[in-house]
């Protein structure tokens, strides 16, 4: 699971490097959450929530029903 999670991650990592941000895999859950780190412009931006529930968070659950949610951590 956690290998499908990261190859996703770096499916839509590009778009975030072109802002001149990243995103970093933590952890993922029992409970089916994905832990993420913001990185670069994307760790400071006001939309960051909006980065990981409506980018990253979307993606993830169509790209793997299993994931439950995502979550920033620092």
């Amino acid at each position: 699971m956690v290998e499908n999670i990261k190859k996703a991650l770096d499916e839509i990592r590009p778009m975030l490097q072109r802002d001149g941000g990243d995103v970093e895999f933590v952890d993922y859950t029992d409970d089916h959450v994905v832990l993420v780190r913001l990185q670069g412009r994307c760790a400071g931006c006001p939309y960051s929530q909006m980065t990981v529930k409506q980018g990253i968070e979307a993606y993830l659950k169509e790209e793997i029903p299993e994931v439950a949610a995502v979550e920033a951590v620092e």
